[in-house]
Formats: C-alpha cells, structure tokens, sequence
C-alpha cells in the first residue's frame, strides 16, 4: 500500500492526488492531439469539482493556469489561453493603496473630514455659514457617540477650527443640538433586546416549600 507520506508534494491540493497523477500522465503522451484532449478534458473535471469558480468571469482561463502549474509547466498542448510563465509562482503582487490618510481626530471619521474639506473651499457667505454648522453639529453627534459624558460647544468650535485649518467658523451666538436632545436620539436608535420569556422564567423558579 502506498501512502501519502511516500508521496510527492501536490502543486495545488485543492484538486487531489488523481487529478496531479492524471496531469502528471498526459505529459507523457506523445501525440500532441491526444494530448489536447486530455487536457481538455482534464480542465471540465476540475471546473466540475470546484463549481464556485464558475463564479468568476475568467474561470477557465484561471483552470488552464492551474492546469499548467500542476503540470510543473511542462504540458506543451494547444490551450484557448497561453500558458503563464513560471515565475507566476514567487513574483509577489503590487502593494495595494490602503489609504491610510492621517486623521486628526479619530473619533469624528473621515467623512466628516471630506466634509469639511468641501465646505472650506466655498466663498465666505451665509452659505458657508450654514454648512459649518450643520458639520458643527455631526462632529457633536460623532463626539458623544465615542464619549458618552458630554461636550460643549466651545470645543466643538475649537476642533472645526483645526480640522478646517481656521476656513470654517461658526457665527457669534451660534447654538449647536442640545447635549440631551443628542443623547436621547441616540438612545432611541439602540437595537431593542428583548428580555427573557415569562414563561421561561417562571419554569426557571422553584416552588416555595
């Protein structure tokens, strides 16, 4: 009896040893015909093994590469799609852009941010005017959602200030959204838990003796 331990290592385990033997057998076919047909039947096995990749647009072109991965790149057949070159398998792929953008104030987010970058490059006017203070108000909303205890005005003010490089300030007298009225709203749009069933609680409790 043969075991795995005795075994080669699998290219790509995810199609199993048979399939690996199956690739490993065409390659030594010398028709190059036959050998087509073996491949191309070898590919339909493999998509109807693992149907979630045809999920995927280019799933038989993704096919045919494993195909030739598994075959250690010595499969010479006619493919519908070029054979990838062995380097596929260390070239590492191009660092994706996180977009880690400094924020200043964490708890605000970075729309708030956006918003205020956007605000800061209207004319000065009653319209600048209205849309600082509807930020003004959202940076309220965002500051006791991270911290529940309260905040005033003056520091809301004062943080517009920094986040806007001094572009947005609010009018003399201005008032923001009451700390309460913010703190009720918030409460309202908690997800309601309901509480254990009565019944369920009443079978829970022993009889008085």
């Amino acid at each position: 009896m043969e075991y795995n331990t005795s075994r080669g290592p699998m290219a790509i385990a995810e199609y199993g040893r048979n399939i690996q033997q199956m690739i490993e057998y065409i390659t030594t076919i010398e028709d190059r015909e036959k050998r087509t047909k073996a491949a191309h039947f070898i590919v339909n096995v493999m998509a109807q093994m693992h149907p979630q990749v045809k999920e995927s647009g280019d799933y038989k072109h993704k096919l045919w590469d494993h195909l030739f991965i598994i075959a250690d790149f010595k499969l010479d057949v006619d493919s519908p799609y070029p054979a990838p070159p062995p380097q596929v398998l260390w070239t590492k792929p191009e660092p994706l852009s996180c977009g880690n953008t400094e924020i200043k104030f964490r708890h605000y987010g970075k729309n708030i941010t956006l918003m205020i970058e956007k605000a800061s490059a209207y004319e000065e006017g009653p319209e600048k005017d209205a849309l600082a203070k509807v930020i003004a108000n959202h940076m309220k909303k965002s500051y006791l959602n991270w911290n529940r205890d309260s905040v005033t005005d003056e520091l809301i003010e004062e943080q517009l200030g920094i986040l806007s490089n001094g572009a947005l300030k609010l009018k003399e007298n201005t008032r923001l959204s009451a700390t309460s009225d913010i703190l009720a709203q918030n409460k309202k749009r908690r997800p309601f838990r309901p509480k254990e069933n009565a019944s369920q609680n009443y079978r829970g409790r022993r009889k008085p003796q």
